[in-house]
């Protein structure tokens, strides 16, 4: 049987630099000191006027195929995890498809909010198990909240970014790549964040707006166990089913909303916090985009060897949570 092994990486932001100093202005308050002394968030990035999840995608998707070595043609699916997408009907990743010429692709989104890369990486990666024509499929997490965030809404505005980050798997007829993964969902928190304004439930009408159902919400506050004990459970679990233990991990890529659930994390399983990678200093959160592009850092910097064993810790709305085990 064939499996799934990471062939090359990419990442884009958008140029526009955000720093916290413009909220500091904008809410009339210090939110710097905070941002900075319990996030470690410095500055993120916005997309322009012009730019939307597509333009994103499309940067990431070239990054990773001149570091992979193949070209757009070679690829046979396209998976698009994001949560903003570039329309609501079709699919960002039709739209992308074309526009980097991988004409012999098959493409579709997947909407598991933040957790929605490590998710398609697990659906990819049953793609290329599953069926040997498979050879190489690309994954693209993207996020460009920047368009449905709330100027006035301290609690998202400072927080929320754009970027995307591309990965592509390639067959393997050896055991390298990928060892396990491992879903799961607490669907009782779906209404509690997320863009409600837009479907079917709540479409896009002049009531609708003037209540802000077409910004992303934070309509409950999550009890903040909830991120660490899942996490530390689900990779725990992942461990023991590919038969390793975390201090076998040599890099983590978590989430990247709270830099406080990360160390704790890495606490609970007794590994350093030098594990974990993180990019949120610099760009945010950037949702579903943040665990590959803070790959595709640590691969270009050299941080990442072949070889090496790597976590993927994701968790979003929904609440939704993905973690998979990978040997680079």
């Amino acid at each position: 049987m064939q499996n799934a092994y990471i062939v090359g990486t990419g990442q884009f932001a958008p140029e526009k630099i955000v720093p916290n100093s413009y909220f500091n202005e904008l809410l009339g308050e210090d939110v710097d000191t905070w941002l900075r002394e319990n996030l470690t968030i410095r500055e993120r990035r916005w997309c322009s006027s012009e730019e939307s999840t597509a333009d994103l995608c499309v940067n990431a998707a070239n990054a990773a195929l001149e570091a992979a070595g193949i070209s757009a043609e070679q690829i046979d699916l396209l998976i698009i995890s994001t949560d903003t997408p570039e329309y609501i009907s079709p699919s960002t990743a039709s739209v992308v498809q074309f526009r980097i010429g991988a004409t012999r692709a098959g493409t579709f989104d997947l909407n598991s909010a933040c957790a929605g890369f490590v998710t398609a990486m697990d659906t990819a990666t049953k793609f290329i198990q599953a069926d040997a024509r498979y050879k190489y499929v690309m994954v693209i997490g993207a996020y460009a909240m920047s368009k449905y965030l709330n100027m006035t809404d301290k609690k998202t505005v400072t927080l929320f970014a754009d970027g995307a980050g591309a990965v592509i798997l390639g067959a393997s007829k050896d055991s390298s790549g990928y060892l396990t993964s491992l879903l799961h969902t607490d669907g009782q928190y779906a209404d509690w964040m997320g863009i409600y304004g837009g479907g079917t439930h709540i479409p896009i009408t002049e009531q609708a707006v003037a209540q802000g159902d077409h910004k992303l919400k934070f309509v409950k506050k999550f009890p903040k166990e909830i991120n660490p004990n899942t996490w530390t459970s689900m990779i725990k679990s992942s461990c023991a089913a590919a038969g390793v233990t975390p201090d076998e991990i040599a890099h983590y890529f978590f989430t990247q909303i709270n830099i406080n659930t990360i160390r704790e994390t890495l606490d609970n399983l007794g590994v350093s916090r030098e594990r974990a990678h993180t990019i949120m200093d610099r760009f945010g959160y950037t949702g579903s985009a943040c665990i590959p592009m803070a790959l595709d850092e640590a691969v270009r910097s050299g941080k990442v060897k072949r070889g090496e064993l790597l976590c993927f810790m994701g968790s979003g709305g929904g609440l939704a949570f993905a973690n998979s085990l990978y040997r680079y």
